[in-house]
């Protein structure tokens, strides 16, 4: 029996099952747009310029872990992970991939990480320097002043520009507007790869979860388990309207049926790709989804 055979066993009848999908699809929040091949991902950091500006690039000393500009751990090729347990989580807008990855990681003791906190980081940071959010080159050139961290530890998690604590300001209705501009240009979605394997790779925790669109086809495709979750779109309209208090449901309906359309037209992200396992949450609870996913790691670890 394959790993597939022995997860979906394992869940019996908890709304997971297994499918198959394109690889190509979107790279970040509101994107719309194709991801770069995970061969261009991998040489994000190498060719792409410094991850996190002046304070540190790939290798060099000095930084906290998560941070970009944290030492990078010798002899590893691009894309190798360290010792540790990769969980990949995928799905559409409003499927609970944060919420969920945040609790099945420390239920599990893994840390946890949130690639659409790097999407908004960048654009929070873009806005800050009052960049022509319509300029490519402007906004390549504020990389080189993007000292970005993320906390790990699911039960410690920030999001950090320089010393600026941005947890909060990057959830704010401007920073959402700015983070199409950042997310469609491919040389940005190539750097992000490359930093959200440098995070994966310098994480503390035995394993770690990360989650955010096309992780487990262009991040993560070599992952231990990846899991697509996904519901009905009444459902995840109900969950994003319920999380979001800065607009009205109507507003936060319509913007998520915007994002779906956008995303639509480069991706069936409905669907799992090859060896990927579908999670429908759409009948679960929070806690049944948490346990699905928990479920699915032990029983690739056990």
């Amino acid at each position: 029996m394959g790993l597939n055979d022995d997860m979906n066993a394992a869940l019996n009848d908890s709304g997971v099952t297994g499918g198959r999908a394109p690889a190509g699809g979107t790279d970040g929040p509101d994107s719309g747009l194709p991801t770069p091949t995970p061969g261009d991902g991998a040489r994000g950091g190498a060719e792409g310029g410094p991850l996190g500006g002046p304070a540190g690039g790939l290798g060099e000393p000095g930084g906290e872990p998560g941070s970009t500009s944290a030492p990078m751990p010798s002899g590893l090729a691009d894309g190798a992970y360290v010792a540790k347990i990769v969980i990949a989580v995928d799905g559409p807008a409003g499927s609970g991939k944060s919420s969920v990855s945040r609790a099945a990681a420390r239920a599990l003791g893994y840390g946890y990480q949130d690639t659409g906190a790097a999407y908004r980081a960048l654009a929070w940071h873009a806005l800050q320097q009052r960049v022509d959010l319509d300029d490519a080159a402007a906004i390549l050139a504020s990389w080189d002043t993007f000292d970005y961290a993320i906390g790990t530890d699911p039960d410690d998690y920030y999001v950090k520009v320089g010393e600026t604590d941005v947890t909060e300001a990057i959830r704010t209705p401007d920073v959402t507007g700015a983070v199409a501009h950042i997310a469609k240009l491919p040389d940005v979605r190539r750097r992000l790869v490359q930093l959200f394997r440098n995070v994966m790779r310098k994480a503390d925790a035995p394993g770690i979860i990360t989650e955010g669109r096309d992780i487990t086809t262009v991040v993560a495709p070599d992952a231990e388990v990846r899991i697509l979750l996904t519901a009905d779109e009444s459902v995840r309209m109900a969950r994003r309207s319920a999380e979001v208090t800065t607009q009205s449901a109507a507003e936060t309906s319509a913007a998520l049926a915007r994002r779906d359309a956008a995303d639509a037209k480069v991706v069936d992200f409905m669907n799992a790709a090859d060896g990927v396992t579908t999670l429908d949450s759409t009948d679960l609870d929070f806690d049944q989804t948490v346990q699905a996913v928990v479920d699915l790691a032990r029983a690739a670890t056990h």
